[in-house]
């Protein structure tokens, strides 16, 4: 009886095996779509900001079509998404993965552009002006890649499309980057590091001649070589925010502003 009972047991398992065979895997609903059709679905997903389920099918396709226009296409699309997500690392990996498989495409210099926004767009940069946050304790390397990477458009591609946009977004880094400079210098001031002051207002200087906060590093170096008891050098820079700043606010109020600079109103 015991017998008996173990092989109907074996047998009743074997049947459960043979049942579990005969149901349907989960079905992939892009298996026999072409790639025109599996990137015209991508694309609409892609527009109306499904973007998690975009790259998906964008990485189907590039998988399935490796080869021609689709393909390329895709991974622009996917650092595209990865962008809109508000992923900063991915979209960074695609555009940079897209510019080593594809450095002399026709459309490399839209993800140079990419590149610039990316970074333009970094929430933990200066740029988050709406943070109450001491601006020295920022990092201003997404700034500076930004800038680099819009110069590459602008200087590369001066017939792109993004070019302008490129050339409008390096002058508003270049004036943020300067101002940075500056705000590090008034900290370095009010705390007493007069030469440490002095040479970070001297560097925003040179190497930002033309953004306004040109003005405001000026002032610095005057008060910082006054503490410091250099008055040749306080007289000399104080000759020249004169001159090319007669009415100077930081000149005429005597004092350094309070307010973060980062805060407009």
């Amino acid at each position: 009886m015991q017998k008996r009972l173990s092989r109907l047991a074996a047998v009743a398992f074997a049947l459960s095996l043979s049942a579990c065979g005969l149901l349907p895997d989960k079905v992939d609903e892009t298996a026999n779509w072409s790639a025109p059709r599996l990137y015209s679905e991508a694309k609409d997903e892609l527009n109306s900001g499904g973007y998690d389920k975009a790259i998906k099918y964008f990485e189907k396709l590039e998988s399935r079509y490796p080869f021609g226009t689709y393909a390329q296409q895709a991974q622009m699309d996917i650092a595209y998404a990865h962008y809109r997500q508000g992923e900063q690392p991915e979209a960074l990996a695609a555009i940079d993965r897209f510019i080593k498989l594809h450095p002399n495409h026709p459309n490399v210099d839209y993800m140079y552009y990419l590149r610039g926004l990316v970074n333009f767009n970094d929430k933990v940069s200066i740029f988050d002006f709406l943070s109450s946050e001491d601006a020295t304790e920022r990092d201003p390397k997404a700034a500076r890649d930004a800038f680099d990477a819009f110069k590459q458009v602008v200087t590369r591609f001066p017939d792109s499309t993004y070019a302008a946009d490129s050339l409008a977004r390096m002058k508003y880094l270049v004036n943020a980057l300067a101002q940075y400079d500056v705000h590090v210098a008034s900290y370095y001031y009010r705390r007493g590091a007069y030469v440490a002051a002095a040479n970070r207002a001297q560097n925003a200087i040179q190497e930002y001649r033309d953004a306004p906060a040109v003005e405001e590093a000026l002032f610095v170096m005057v008060r910082s070589y006054d503490a410091l008891g250099l008055k040749e050098l306080r007289d000399d820079s104080e000759r020249v925010l004169q001159k090319n700043y007669p009415n100077s606010r930081f000149y005429h109020n005597g004092e350094i502003q309070k307010k973060p600079w980062w805060k407009f109103w």
